[in-house]
């Protein structure tokens, strides 16, 4: 085989690894649908929800250590929605609209919600089944918190301190409509 032979070969060779290369990191990234925006640094879906994860979280009024803390949030598990990314900070979003930035370290992908009434003094009734007709087996006022454990078909199981049951899904804050979460 001549030099010159060897080289295209090599240089095909080399190509078709990069080619291969690039299709794996590129089915290794999360699905994102046609349309949605994805975050600068975290390639996933922008907005999502997560939550918090410590006890204590500060809230600055930009993406570095260098803006002023513009609220504290004193609890762990506290659903909120990330708006946007800029390096290892993300702005978020919590169920009142409060907005701030928070360092990526202190967001876990661990999904609660937390129950929003209609009116101030209503209660949610929680069902043994996901199903309107099924037993109420407990009335949770507005802000209770808990885990998702599933949603689909418009309800969502969710578990808390002392309850376990499903709530129709438009009733939660944390989750979108119609979204799955198993």
């Amino acid at each position: 085989m001549s030099m010159r032979k060897t080289l295209q070969a090599g240089r095909l060779a080399l190509a078709a690894c990069f080619a291969l290369t690039a299709l794996a990191l590129l089915s290794s990234q999360p699905a994102v649908a046609a349309g949605e925006l994805v975050g600068s640094t975290s390639g996933l879906r922008v907005p999502r929800f997560v939550s918090l994860k410590p006890d204590r979280v500060n809230v600055r009024g930009g993406p570095t250590k260098d803006h002023d803390v513009t609220m504290i949030y004193t609890r762990a598990g506290l659903p909120v929605e990330i708006t946007a990314e800029s390096e290892n900070w993300r702005r978020i979003r919590d169920w009142e609209g409060a907005e701030g930035w928070v360092y990526h370290s202190l967001l876990s992908g661990k999904r609660t919600a937390v129950v929003n009434a209609r009116a101030k003094e209503e209660l949610v009734p929680l069902h043994a089944s996901a199903e309107g007709d099924s037993d109420v087996v407990a009335r949770l006022q507005s802000g209770v918190m808990g885990q998702v454990r599933r949603c689909a078909g418009g309800w969502c199981r969710i578990a808390g301190s002392g309850f376990d049951g499903w709530v129709p899904q438009e009733r939660l804050w944390g989750v979108y409509p119609d979204e799955k979460v198993e």
